[in-house]
């Protein structure tokens, strides 16, 4: 990876292309998670983890299982020598089986996070609550695995899939530590009662999506 391409990666997931705040993926648990700073941020580590792994994992998943002429389709189609085989080989299976393996691999990531945390950090696992479970199906962290394989608008290698994947972790961290520093500086404030929690919530990071704006053109 050159340097202008580390940057372009680095930059775009954090701050001008934030999961968050520009593209506005994984809103439930960062609007049910922000209320307090040390929630939230063992969202945004629980999140980052699972990100980074997940595009570690469906890269390679991607690469040399499901897409047209991958390593182990051509092997098995040598092996079986079928014509059947030839032909899966030469369409790939990533229309088949692309988004049930990248939920499945997912899901394995959030079942070992939960059960790390159950045994190591059970307040931190009580304060979380079903929106740890709910990363399973966290939009943001699928889109994240397809932006590194079938949907990226350039190919990219396994180490940049992997950082733009940690990357990503660190900009939905950020956007949750900062909202949780906002949330918990409204709470002793007189907030209009139609305004109070989730409103004022969405008020607050439709302003914050406004301010992130200043970023784009930089990657």
């Amino acid at each position: 990876m050159d340097f202008e391409r580390i940057f372009a990666i680095v930059i775009g997931n954090i701050l001008v292309s934030n999961f968050i705040l520009a593209r506005f993926l994984g809103l439930c648990p960062f609007i049910g998670v922000s209320k307090k700073t040390s929630s939230a941020f063992g969202m945004g580590m629980a999140v980052t983890f699972v990100m980074t792994m997940a595009s570690f994992i469906s890269w390679l998943l991607y690469a040399y299982v499901l897409k047209a002429n991958a390593p182990l389709l051509v092997w098995l189609a040598g092996v079986s020598g079928s014509e059947a085989m030839r032909q899966v080989a030469a369409d790939g299976l990533e229309t088949a089986l692309r988004t049930v393996s990248f939920i499945l691999v997912i899901a394995s990531l959030v079942q070992l996070v939960e059960m790390f945390l159950r045994k190591s950090v059970p307040a931190l696992y009580r304060a979380l609550g079903i929106y740890l479970p709910l990363i399973t199906t966290n939009c943001a962290v699928m889109g994240v695995a397809l932006l590194n394989t079938t949907d990226a608008p350039e190919p990219l290698g396994l180490g940049e899939a992997t950082l733009q994947g940690f990357c990503a972790g660190i900009g939905f961290t950020l956007a949750m530590l900062l909202m949780s520093g906002i949330r918990e500086r409204l709470e002793p404030l007189d907030v209009p009662k139609p305004l109070e929690g989730v409103p004022i919530a969405f008020v607050c990071t439709g302003l914050m999506a406004l301010a992130f704006l200043g970023f784009a053109g930089m990657a």
